[in-house]
């Protein structure tokens, strides 16, 4: 009274979604990659922006002492 029982339906189905849940997690990984070196790209050329304006403005303040200076000489 020993059934024999087909398992390879189970095993196929079984090893189909370990390859579908492998395939996700690398998709995944490589989205998680994208989006941090996104963001580091983000954050470093903000930073970079930054202090070109900060150097612009302090540019521009010089350059008004200057001319300044320059007007109140004597004539």
């Amino acid at each position: 009274m020993v059934t024999e029982t087909n398992l390879d339906p189970v095993r196929r189905a079984t090893l189909d979604r370990i390859d579908r849940a492998q395939s996700h997690f690398k998709l995944w990984c490589f989205a998680a990659a994208f989006v941090l070196l996104l963001l580091s790209a983000v954050a470093t050329y903000s930073i970079v922006l930054l202090g070109l304006f900060a150097l612009g403005a302090w540019d521009r303040r010089n350059t008004l002492l200057v001319l300044k200076g320059i007007e109140a000489l004597p004539r």
